[in-house]
């Protein structure tokens, strides 16, 4: 699997985002406690606009994936949940 978002994919491009990130995170590229890029950062990354970057995060938060704190940026929870099927 790519960790490019395909213009051509059937899924939305903020889920396929939540995808890529999700399995760095799982794989250890982002380990556990660890700041995650900041959005800007990601979009430039990525190819995605900064939208796109929230609206993925916002994903992994419901999954419980990360947490941001204001002011600090976006961190990986320190404990993961189970991995479950790709956001969709």
């Amino acid at each position: 699997m790519s960790d490019k978002i395909d213009p051509e994919g059937i899924d939305y491009h903020y889920v396929q985002l939540a995808n890529i990130i999700e399995r760095r995170i799982r794989e250890g590229t982002y380990a556990p406690g660890t700041r995650l890029p900041g959005e800007m950062t990601m979009a430039h990354d990525f190819g995605a606009g900064t939208i796109t970057v929230r609206r993925a995060l916002s994903i992994l938060r419901d999954k419980g994936l990360v947490v941001t704190v204001h002011a600090r940026g976006t961190f990986v929870v320190r404990e993961l949940p189970t991995e479950e099927a790709p956001a969709e």
